[in-house]
């Protein structure tokens, strides 16, 4: 039955399975008997342990189920449900040819849950103010969607004075009508009375055409700021999907093509003797011998310099 606090109707907060009242949880109501007076047992047409629904009320936990549904064995649990939890004995297990998933949502989020389920045997009969649900072990399984009061207390929105509105980020709310909080003193003089409020109207056109002229600017820089973060996330998206694809076949093109390295870079493959010889073969020039293999004496410049013709000199270094 449905709970009710002065009128108030609570929603559903959980659904589960339970083997009897012992295994039911606390603050759980195990529905025994259906509402044509069969025993609700889902195992009453075979030797299996028993195993029942029960549901809760409890709102602690600040959450609401907003929906209900049965799905096939190899279906798919649809996108934000989940199946319902399992509070049995050790022998016990559910079917699973129809399984039953709800959907929970945060207590603040909705304004329409499930207030209460109910199961009937199959035949015709009808519940009012019930939503069918479906077919389930040889049971009807029906729902009761609506309007709750929620008893979480929600936050109040805060007054922003006009100087927070204007450091905000959101879009700027439609312009007040203008108050005058000091009216200007009437001038002395020769300006008649006529004249002075016509002067007044003229500079109240001139503030609201600058404040307006302010919004319209904060509003086309706003939609410029949008135009731009959607463009450069596009972008992102657009570039990575090009390193992936060129990444993708370069990889594909390099697999399965065989490489070896040469012989002659191959150290692993040498002996140990024959890279000792190698080593071994390995000239080390000293100074003087390279001194003596690029020695040059200049002795043709020197001659051409002079306008002589050269003669040749061996050097002892070249004998």
């Amino acid at each position: 039955m449905e709970t009710k606090d002065l009128g108030v109707v609570h929603p559903l907060t959980s659904v589960a399975w339970t083997s009897n009242i012992s295994t039911c949880p606390k603050d759980f109501t195990l529905i025994n008997i259906t509402e044509d007076g069969a025993n609700a047992n889902f195992t009453r047409f075979s030797m299996k342990p028993s195993y029942y629904l029960c549901y809760s009320k409890a709102t602690t936990g600040g959450m609401v189920v907003s929906d209900i549904r049965l799905i096939a064995e190899k279906a798919s649990i649809p996108h934000g449900y989940c199946f319902i939890a399992e509070h049995l004995e050790p022998r016990a297990t559910v079917s699973k040819k129809k399984r039953v998933c709800v959907r929970v949502v945060p207590v603040d989020s909705v304004d329409t849950a499930i207030l209460d389920i109910k199961l009937t045997a199959k035949s015709k009969m009808m519940l009012q103010h019930y939503t069918y649900v479906g077919d389930i072990n040889g049971y009807v399984l029906w729902c009761r969607k609506g309007q709750f009061a929620s008893t979480t207390p929600k936050t109040k929105p805060r007054n922003f004075s006009l100087g927070l509105r204007r450091l905000s980020l959101e879009l700027p709310s439609v312009p007040q009508p203008l108050q005058i909080s000091n009216p200007p003193q009437s001038p002395q003089g020769k300006l008649s009375h006529r004249r002075h409020p016509l002067h007044i109207k003229e500079s109240l056109e001139k503030t609201a055409d600058s404040s307006i002229q302010g919004i319209t600017g904060n509003l086309v820089m706003l939609s410029m700021l949008s135009s731009f973060v959607s463009f450069f996330n596009c972008f992102y998206l657009f570039l990575g999907d090009v390193i992936q694809y060129f990444l993708f076949h370069l990889s594909a093109a390099l697999d399965g093509v065989p490489f070896s390295l040469h012989p002659k870079f191959d150290i692993e493959r040498k002996p140990k003797t024959q890279l000792n010889y190698q080593l071994n073969n390995i000239r080390i020039k000293s100074l003087q011998d390279i001194e003596n293999e690029y020695n040059y004496t200049f002795a043709v410049e020197e001659f051409a310099a002079k306008g002589n013709r050269p003669r040749l000199q061996i050097s002892t270094s070249a004998q």
